[in-house]
């Protein structure tokens, strides 16, 4: 990755769920490590935010779910992405996941899944080595 250029993030919040303080934080530490933030806002569908990624030219997207509902909305989203051609954007989950799902989210093509008690400093390392590794 260009050092030169900032790295642009889409903090998404898709589906039903309407708890957003956990996304908030997220957006704001991205912000703080000089990262270029947009936020979703809650209760987005998966198309509206693989169309906000498209349009934003992001090259990370994060979603964060709390309602359960990632096995249905993740894959919808990943598909999509690779509808758009969107592949080279890294993707990372975070929220309330059982470890037992991120094997399959993972096969989906998201790239990390981060629970409670993620530190911001832990997300931030994660995404600035995996952007400079190319991944």
């Amino acid at each position: 990755m260009n050092q030169d250029k900032r790295i642009r993030t889409l903090v998404a919040k898709p589906g039903l769920d309407g708890h957003d303080r956990g996304a908030k934080v997220i957006a704001r530490a991205l912000r703080d490590a000089g990262m270029e933030v947009i936020y979703s806002g809650i209760r987005q569908t998966p198309e509206q935010i693989v169309d906000a990624a498209l349009q934003e030219d992001v090259d990370v997207l994060l979603l964060s779910i709390l309602s359960g509902a990632h096995s249905f909305l993740f894959p919808r989203i990943m598909g999509l992405m690779k509808e758009k051609g969107l592949g080279d954007i890294l993707v990372l989950g975070g929220g309330i996941i059982p470890v037992e799902d991120v094997p399959e989210l993972k096969a989906l093509g998201i790239s990390e899944v981060f629970g409670p008690g993620m530190t911001s400093e832990t997300l931030i390392k994660y995404i600035t080595e995996n952007l400079s590794a190319g991944n």
